[in-house]
């Protein structure tokens, strides 16, 4: 799509690069099929399934062609989880640091899980927990760009591609440090004054006043023959909420940037980062400081609410127990 080279015309994304390995190519001398009896007829698979609430026991049910199951039986759609909602490597006794889980493979951690690094395409690493409501602020200190290297640091929901910069979709919100442009659906504007480089910290505000009131809906999860499904939405549900007042902004060795992105949809949002340099050159690393102290808390917030550290961001886990074939999700 146009988005990826407009987000990356400076720089290959670890996207492309895969895509290029990737390319869905076939042999060009396939075995022709010698004998129809032993020609297998190419299906189209569909993982969708519908299923009855009710139960999973029960006589066998004839076939239906229709959506609603042409029976008189409440059904609902039901699709494959891609990736377990409630997978994580966070516990109520540990402090929020980087995730081993839900970062790019070729993304390396620290000992402490307080920097990342990575060579290569763009990758992005986000922190164990994010934030729903209130003000928050966190701080990234760029450790090493070398000559080839280059970040994109923000904020990130859940569903943001962990196989791409900050910013590359609309789940994700970067600042740039080539020209301290703003990033998000793979779009560039002009944000600052200049960019960033080695050495500067970066300071990150987020603010989603009432938020809770806004965030959609926890995913609804059923067991259907051994797997895990999620629950497909329903029409009638509402659309995304935009929380009023939210608003993201940057901060640039202690100085406000401007605001960056604001009326944001309501949702749980992580600290993340994605880095990038050519192949053959030594990582590109920065280090997050979630607080109390940090190195270039702002003076003036500019009459912004003030933010709390992303460290006093409580442990928020699930409940896996499955009920009636659904998995009701508690956070904590």
């Amino acid at each position: 799509p146009n988005s990826v080279s407009t987000i990356n015309d400076d720089n290959p994304s670890a996207a492309a690069v895969e895509n290029n390995n990737n390319n869905g190519d076939v042999p060009s001398n396939p075995s022709p099929a010698t004998k129809a009896k032993t020609t297998k007829k190419s299906k189209k698979k569909n993982n969708n399934v519908w299923v009855s609430k009710t139960s999973r026991k029960g006589k066998k049910k004839s076939k239906v062609n229709n959506q609603n199951g042409g029976n008189g039986e409440d059904t609902v759609l039901i699709t494959p989880v891609p990736r377990f909602p409630d997978k994580g490597d966070d516990t109520p006794d540990m402090k929020i640091c980087l995730s081993k889980v839900y970062k790019a493979e070729k993304v390396e951690l620290t000992e402490d899980r307080m920097s990342a690094g990575s060579t290569k395409g763009y990758r992005m690493v986000r922190a164990t927990r994010g934030v729903v409501e209130g003000a928050w602020y966190f701080e990234i200190k760029v450790v090493k760009l070398g000559e080839t290297g280059h970040t994109r640091l923000g904020w990130s929901t859940d569903k943001g591609d962990l196989q791409a910069p900050v910013g590359y979709d609309g789940n994700s919100f970067g600042y740039r440090d080539i020209d301290g442009s703003k990033v998000h659906k793979a779009l560039r504007e002009k944000y600052g004054e200049e960019g960033y480089k080695e050495g500067d910290v970066i300071g990150f505000y987020i603010n989603l006043p009432e938020g809770g009131s806004y965030a959609p809906k926890p995913p609804h999860l059923v067991w259907y023959k051994g797997q895990r499904y999620v629950r497909a939405p329903d029409a009638k549900e509402e659309p995304p909420k935009v929380v009023p007042g939210s608003e993201i902004s940057f901060f640039k060795n202690g100085v406000c940037q401007g605001v960056a992105f604001k009326d944001l949809f309501g949702g749980r949002y992580y600290p993340a980062a994605s880095m990038y340099t050519l192949p053959n050159q030594p990582n590109c690393v920065v280090k997050f400081n979630f607080g109390p102290d940090f190195e270039c808390f702002p003076e003036e917030l500019g009459g912004r609410s003030l933010p709390r550290p992303m460290v006093e961001v409580p442990y928020h886990g699930f409940d896996n127990q499955v009920e009636n074939g659904v998995a009701s999700e508690k956070k904590q």
